[in-house]
């Protein structure tokens, strides 16, 4: 069975592109108790609407509610869920076993994910869930391979695992770097990802001076995780048997949730249709390049020996880290396709300059593409012009084929073909 493909949505048009882009299922949440509360999230008057839009496409909508309630923080958790008592999303996603009771008080019919916030590591654990009502767990990312498989060969309940994305250096992202050094939780959805920053030591009797914890120009980013990929290995979690594959990034851009959730539509398709003479397609990878990203890794999917020696260790935490903070993209995403207009032109809206004469590329669903020159545009006053700006919306020519909800980028450095 082909699992599951399920892709954030950091608000509502990021909902409607996910789906548009192969999604079967989406995550999002609202204002209160999820663990992105910066990702811009929907209002309680969005939801019913985006789980209309799911559903109308026979998909599924699952709400994040996965923040560890404080003291005098349960009545605003019950009010809340009250007033979700008559929206039809699919599921709530959980990680606190508090919330999870006031659910079974209010909404004891609503099915209910486990967070990997739970930090579900082993079968019994499962079992344990699962006898709670618990319909799907997403394991925790620290599993190899070996070990996901062994959960799946015994557990009962749906599995879910994470396949894109970045990575929190701390045990199923439950981390305390935030609060301790900003004052602002990542256990309650404020992180400012110190794990990114970078580090050095100071000596006692030298304040003042910094070295670099190894001898590097640039100094040491110790806690900074490389970002997850595993387009490569999907027939290794399908067999293993897990059901749901999970792309992180509700606080990413619309062109992130677009190219990186049709690539592994793409892969999962491929799969479905030959699994036994499935192979990867240079694309993806080029595809995956061209969204921001640190360095990519395999995370822990492949670290199978738990009594590795010292030096193993080493080798594992340069794999794992990445040894700077900057963030690598190939392309830069300038523009949205919204709606054909009746001149035969498109309207597109800008969302990075671009300019007469350069090679642009639209994509859309099932791995589309065609490239182009943009040589001018018209504005909103009827003026043609030859530059356009970012939150401009002009009329343009787009190449045949394009359709309402396209994406317009631009390779850097000829990267195009």
């Amino acid at each position: 069975m082909v699992p599951e493909l399920l892709a954030p949505a950091g608000n509502l048009k990021k909902l409607e592109t996910a789906l548009r882009y192969g999604a079967d299922a989406v995550y999002c949440g609202v204002e209160q108790f999820s663990l992105r509360a910066q990702a811009g999230n929907l209002t309680l008057q969005e939801l019913p609407h985006a789980c209309e839009m799911a559903h109308s496409l026979g998909k599924r909508l699952y709400l994040t509610l996965n923040a560890f309630l404080r003291p005098g923080e349960e009545a605003a958790a019950q009010k809340l869920l009250e007033s979700l008592l008559q929206v039809p999303v699919d599921a709530y996603i959980l990680a606190d076993p508090g919330m999870f009771h006031l659910v079974r008080q209010v909404d004891s019919g609503r099915e209910v994910h486990l967070s990997t916030q739970a930090n579900t590591t082993n079968a019994m654990a499962a079992h344990f869930w699962q006898s709670q009502g618990v319909k799907r767990l997403n394991l925790a990312r620290e599993l190899n391979l070996r070990e996901i498989t062994a959960i799946c060969a015994f557990a009962e309940l749906e599995l879910e695992v994470f396949v894109h994305g970045a990575m929190c250096m701390a045990y199923s992202g439950r981390c305390l770097l935030s609060a301790g050094l900003s004052g602002r939780s990542a256990n309650r959805g404020t992180c400012s990802h110190p794990c990114r920053w970078k580090y050095s030591l100071q000596e006692e009797q030298r304040p003042g001076e910094f070295f670099p914890i190894e001898e590097d120009e640039r100094g040491t980013y110790i806690f900074n995780s490389r970002d997850l990929c595993l387009v490569n290995h999907l027939p290794d979690l399908i067999n293993a048997g897990v059901a749901s594959l999970k792309i992180e990034g509700r606080m990413k851009s619309l062109y992130y949730v677009a190219a990186v959730t049709r690539v592994y539509r793409a892969a999962l398709d491929a799969w479905r249709d030959d699994p036994d003479n499935y192979q990867v397609d240079p694309q993806w990878q080029r595809e995956l390049e061209a969204v921001s990203h640190r360095p990519y890794g395999t995370g822990f999917l492949f670290e199978q020996d738990q009594t590795r020696n010292e030096q193993d260790h080493i080798q594992e935490q340069a794999f794992v880290t990445a040894d700077n903070s900057d963030y690598l993209r190939d392309c830069d995403f300038v523009g949205v396709a919204r709606e054909e207009a009746p001149e035969g032109d498109w309207l597109v809206e800008g969302r990075n300059r671009f300019q007469g004469g350069e090679c642009l590329e639209i994509i859309g669903p099932e791995m589309r593409r065609a490239e182009f020159i943009f040589h001018e545009a018209v504005n909103q006053q009827g003026e043609i012009i030859s530059t356009v700006q970012p939150n401009a919306v002009v009329r343009m020519a787009l190449p045949a084929g394009t359709r309402s909800g396209d994406l317009l980028r631009r390779w850097r450095d000829d990267k195009s073909s």
